[in-house]
């Protein structure tokens, strides 16, 4: 069991490493099973997220000595979600939980991937010294 499970953990931590390769994998394959190109890409960003948050959150960890990386990506869609959620109940005068949760995540791709462009690019440029 501790063999698929290592197996598991390497696939994610390559996937995640270079998040663009499982975005054009689920591109291709939804495009070639017959869905249209809007529904690719959305599909696509929505199982990239999963990705980039676990790299954002390592390379934050890693740049800034700590473990608070997955927390702080964590509070920033909560308040987002709270700003976002106070401005449908202002124009509509409630709540669609769906548009809500669906609007943060694919905000948040494009967040974690600007994050991840500046962090690897940084990782690459000044390296963190190990301890």
């Amino acid at each position: 069991m501790s063999s698929i499970w290592n197996a598991l953990v390497q696939a994610y931590a390559f996937l995640a490493t270079v998040p663009v390769i499982p975005f054009i994998l689920v591109y291709v394959i939804m495009t070639v099973r017959g869905n249209d190109k809007k529904n690719a890409i959305q599909l696509s960003m929505d199982i990239t997220t999963v990705f980039l948050f676990g790299v954002v959150a390592h390379l934050l960890n890693e740049r800034l000595g700590t473990s608070f990386g997955p927390f702080f990506l964590l509070l920033v869609m909560l308040i987002g979600g709270g700003l976002i959620g106070n401005a449908q109940n202002r124009v509509r005068g409630k709540v669609d939980p769906k548009k809500l949760v669906r609007a943060i995540w694919r905000l948040s791709f494009f967040g974690l991937s600007v994050l991840y462009i500046f962090l690897m690019f940084l990782a690459i440029i000044i390296p963190v010294k190990p301890d």
